[in-house]
């Protein structure tokens, strides 16, 4: 072969694989579009034909191979094997395209279905916990933690904690996006739209499924967490991490939690953490620290400061909770009260602001009635703001329904209201600090 006739016949060869690359890719649309065309006709069985030739032969074409791939694996043909082969597909011809939520979803489907060990389904979430926590499923964070927890207790606690803060602060940050969202919704001088209504259905249950990992997870890290387990831990790691700022902030925050402020160790970890990272939470932890030193106006000044340096409205309403608390444990119930009410101002959907203010009226029955029928409508007033904070934030509805049923059990019975000569339906003033008109129940 001379080269005249080699450099044709290799022009040949290109040319021929070109024109069969275009004509697969030319197949590859016209199958693309079939299947999009079908499917979203609802001719599932015509669909499902072309989606097949698209999963063999078009595998990079386009991410809604695998995006309505899914639904089709999954709920129409109702096929583990080819639901497992979607998944796995996707995520190896696209790897970057969100694939932390599609690892979560992947797990979910294993587990929901019974197609893979604990083993396998923790390796998957582990892989899209490593990419983006905020992108997994709530339920999943749950399983996620419930995994490290079972591995690591006994050899690793410090892995459980890490694990938890990392979990926790990602499930604050989404409820914390919900909140803001929902303020707006719990305007009741506005009139939702169709659209309107549709969001805040989404969003409130979005924050109440996260209130209840936010609870769950709590349980799990509660039975490991203890003030005895704590303080040696910290206290072996304490000069390695005195100013590591992310590490004293978590320990900080669990020995609070916790109740461990008595603890000699929770001072030097309060003071590593303001010098390590001045900030309005390590100055509201100080606060903490200066009264239970006895510097009552020390602390007053510091829990002003924490405060004014703050600049998200959300956290603010946090810390006027917090003063609210520390008022209260000096028997201050209306102080502790109108703090309450100032942190209902920065964040009006903060629904443990309500459930405090209840609290402080259950605990003042005896000190605001002098009869049976005067304590019982104090737990009318309790029950009026668990419920209020029922409807404003879904994240604690769970809880409020709890402290709902408990003051539902002892408002004054129709025998009670009679006795007292009072009018069902009718208007009452309770005495004492409290001094808020609630209606007697009609009942």
């Amino acid at each position: 072969m001379n080269k005249i006739t080699f450099l044709l016949a290799a022009l040949l060869l290109i040319t021929t694989l070109e024109t069969t690359a275009q004509d697969a890719n030319q197949d590859c649309t016209i199958k693309y579009n079939l299947f999009k065309g079908d499917y979203q006709s609802k001719k599932y069985e015509e669909a499902y034909t072309n989606w097949i030739f698209l999963l063999d032969n078009c595998k990079d074409l386009s991410v809604n191979i695998y995006k309505i791939g899914a639904t089709l694996a999954e709920d129409v043909r109702k096929d583990p094997v080819l639901a497992k082969r979607v998944y796995e597909q996707r995520l190896q011809y696209y790897p970057n395209k969100n694939p932390a939520k599609v690892h979560s979803d992947y797990a979910t489907y294993l587990f929901e279905n019974k197609l893979a060990s604990d083993e396998l389904i923790f390796s998957i979430l582990e892989k899209g916990y490593g990419i983006d926590p905020t992108k997994m499923g709530v339920k999943n964070l749950y399983i996620y933690f419930q995994g490290v927890t079972d591995r690591n207790k006994d050899t690793n606690p410090q892995k459980v904690f890490d694990t938890y803060d990392d979990v926790v602060e990602n499930v604050n940050i989404k409820l914390a996006g919900y909140a803001k969202k929902l303020i707006k919704y719990n305007d009741t001088t506005k009139v939702l739209d169709k659209r309107g209504k549709q969001l805040k259905r989404a969003y409130t249950i979005n924050s109440k499924a996260l209130g209840t990992v936010e609870g769950g997870l709590d349980a799990i890290i509660s039975e490991i967490a203890t003030c005895e387990r704590l303080v040696p831990l910290y206290e072996r790691d304490f000069e390695a991490n005195k100013v590591n700022a992310v590490w004293l902030k978590r320990s900080v925050s669990r020995m609070f939690n916790k109740g461990c402020q008595k603890e000699p160790l929770f001072e030097k970890l309060v003071r590593s953490y303001a010098e390590a990272a001045p900030s309005p939470e390590a100055y509201s932890f100080l606060a903490s620290v200066l009264e239970n030193n006895g510097d009552g106006s020390g602390a007053t000044a510091m829990r002003l400061k924490s405060f004014e340096l703050e600049t998200d409205p959300l956290k603010k309403a946090k810390y006027k909770l917090k003063f609210a608390q520390s008022a209260k444990d000096r028997g201050q119930k209306s102080k502790a009260r109108r703090l309450a009410r100032e942190a209902l101002k920065f964040n009006p959907s903060y629904g443990r602001a309500y459930l405090f203010i209840a609290t402080l009226y259950q605990e003042s029955v005896n000190d605001c009635g002098t009869n049976l029928f005067e304590k019982r409508m104090v737990y009318v007033a309790a029950l009026n703001m668990a419920k209020r904070a029922a409807a404003v934030d879904p994240s604690i509805s769970s809880k409020a329904r709890k402290y709902i049923r408990r003051y539902a059990a002892n408002v004054p019975n129709k025998k009670t209201i009679f006795n007292a000569t009072a009018i069902p339906g009718g208007k009452f003033t309770i005495k004492c600090w409290i001094g808020e008109t609630v209606r007697i129940p009609n009942k």
